[in-house]
């Protein structure tokens, strides 16, 4: 530990790499995934239920959890230390179903849900509820040391053994429980080399075993503990026999463990010395198994572009085709050929535009309810086409960001959990698109009332009108790119020679870039929206391809502060 005792530095960096583990989602579907999701989910419930919690309190009674195999006396073994039944014991299995947390009084404050294993519910009298934590005062409990009694590592039941490893997990010493019959069993050894593996405090009991078989038993058993990196364990034994009628052990049998315990509480340095060597070796396996889950993260990266790619691809498309469709005359093959043809007329719109304004003016005012109904129409058509140009391109963006996931297996799997409302554009869109349009038109109107301030009581300005010069500068728009023959057939040859003579050719060109870009700019803000859809599917999913570098720098920032906060300076 540092020298002041601090572990401040630690906490922070330990905080932080909690917090870029917990950020990254590891939902696609690639290899190595399941174990990537696993390797997380049991870093946070390390550093959750045992690592901060420890660290913000360090001088929290020593927590001492009880497991082990299935029919090892466990529970029995408990009562018994603590001098009367506080937790569940039976011939039935599963026995325990939540756990039993036995303290003495003074300690109570310790084990609120804000201190340690914050996700289990308090309660005061044993359930079957595994998701709960049956709190026990006992003044034979020494101060300063808590019993734990855990489910069978073993369990039938998948949620027994499922708290079993996570209470476990918070242990700052292990009482591992075993009898004749089951000390050699794989799973219980599973357990108990992840405990050597993270250097975490171990005492072995070997229960319910017969006298004539002790001495070999606990000569191999010593052999297997020697083998797997615990031969400084302590091993205590206790001999197969009888229970009283309170299904208590004989005090003869648990002295030595009842005693040791005492000893541990009664020796602050020796309780610190099991604290720090037990919370080094969990953050040292917590930051080592971190690395693992920065390669499953950026294992995710790599198909997490690709999947990225396939939506930029298929909207791009749908941008590009948009811009094409706009301007290559395509919106002038139908009815909207038909409303220009009728307002514009066969040219002579304009003719005779330099005669004097007064009977120019005389014209206008015969036919401008007429000439406005016109424009109206085709204004109306003109927007309805660029409407209808829009949802189409949504669409096929849709389709073919939908279409190339379906193509990918990590693509698949998120489309199998989003139904196929991606493959459609939202069913917003048509509103939004409706008013894209009718705003565009007036952009048009602004943009021509602003250029043509200096033009507005010309002959020519006057015959065309501002909504008239608007729509003739939207119908400009959409056939920029048309070849000649289509602008001849469609009249729209005329909104170009109209635009120009009441503008000028420069002015007119400007006029048509800005309407162009604007609608452009409206769309492309339409269908980037649209795509957000995807990207928000794999924000939900995958990790941004930059987490695995973040968690990788926080691990090697909490191995640094572990070192300057966590090991003593004595120690090799």
């Amino acid at each position: 530990m540092s020298r002041d005792g601090s572990t401040a530095t630690l906490l922070a960096a330990l905080l932080k790499l909690r917090s870029e583990l917990g950020g990254a989602a590891l939902g696609l579907d690639v290899p190595g995934a399941a174990e990537g999701r696993e390797a997380q989910r049991s870093l946070l419930s390390q550093l959750d239920d045992y690592v901060l919690p420890r660290l913000v309190q360090l001088d929290a009674p020593l927590l001492t959890v009880i497991g082990g195999s299935t029919g090892a006396g466990k529970s029995t073994l408990v009562n018994s230390l603590v001098g009367r039944q506080v937790t569940e014991s039976g011939v039935l299995r599963p026995t325990t179903r939540s756990a039993v947390l036995v303290h003495n009084p003074a300690d109570a404050d310790w084990f609120q849900p804000d201190r340690i294993l914050p996700d289990l519910a308090r309660a005061t009298s044993q359930s079957h509820d595994t998701r709960s934590l049956t709190l026990v005062a006992a003044h034979t409990v020494p101060q300063g040391l808590a019993l734990l009694d855990a489910p069978d590592v073993d369990s039938v039941e998948a949620d027994n053994r499922r708290l079993a490893g996570e209470l476990l997990a918070a242990a700052d010493l292990w009482l591992f429980v075993t009898s004749a019959a089951r000390y050699a069993d794989q799973v219980p050894w599973d357990y108990l080399r992840e405990a050597a593996d993270r250097s975490a405090a171990v005492a072995i009991v070997l229960d319910r075993t017969p006298e004539p078989s002790m001495g070999e038993v606990r000569g191999h058993l010593a052999r297997m503990l020697t083998a797997r990196g615990l031969k400084d364990s302590p091993l205590f034994t206790v001999l197969e026999g009888d229970v009283d009628e309170d299904g208590l052990l004989p005090p003869s049998a648990v002295a030595p463990i009842l005693n040791w315990l005492h000893d541990l509480a009664a020796d602050p340095e020796v309780r610190a010395a099991i604290v720090t060597q037990t919370l080094d070796g969990a953050v040292r396996k917590i930051v080592f198994s971190a690395f693992d889950v920065a390669d499953a993260v950026a294992d995710q990266g790599a198909v997490l572009s690709s999947l990225v790619e396939d939506v930029d691809r298929a909207y791009t498309g749908a941008e590009a085709a948009f811009a094409k469709d706009l301007s290559d005359g395509t919106l002038m093959r139908g009815e909207l050929a038909a409303r220009w043809r009728d307002f514009a007329g066969s040219g002579d719109l304009l003719r005779g535009a330099d005669d004097r304004i007064g009977r120019l003016r005389d014209r206008i005012v015969d036919s401008v309810r007429g000439r406005r109904a016109r424009v109206a129409e085709v204004q109306e058509t003109l927007g309805h086409d660029i409407e209808l140009l829009l949802l189409e391109q949504a669409e096929a963006g849709a389709h073919a960001a939908y279409q190339a996931w379906e193509a990918s297996g990590a693509g698949a799997s998120l489309l199998a959990g989003s139904g196929r409302e991606l493959e459609r554009a939202t069913r917003t869109l048509r509103t939004r698109a409706e008013r894209i349009a009718s705003d565009w038109i007036e952009a048009c109107t602004e943009i021509v009332r602003a250029e043509g301030a200096e033009r507005r009581m010309t002959a020519r300005f006057l015959a065309l009108g501002t909504a008239g010069s608007a729509v003739t500068l939207g119908i400009c728009v959409v056939n920029e790119l048309a070849p000649r023959e289509d602008e001849v057939a469609s009249g729209a040859s005329t909104a170009r020679e109209l635009l120009v003579e009441v503008f000028g050719d420069v002015t007119a060109h400007r006029l048509l870039e800005l309407a162009k870009e604007d609608l452009l700019r409206r769309a492309g803000t339409v269908l980037r929206d649209e795509r957000q859809r995807f990207y928000d599917v794999l924000a939900r999913t995958a990790a941004a391809p930059s987490a695995a570098d973040s968690i990788r720098a926080a691990a090697r920032a909490a191995e640094d502060a572990r070192h300057t906060d966590l090991i003593p300076e004595d120690w090799d």
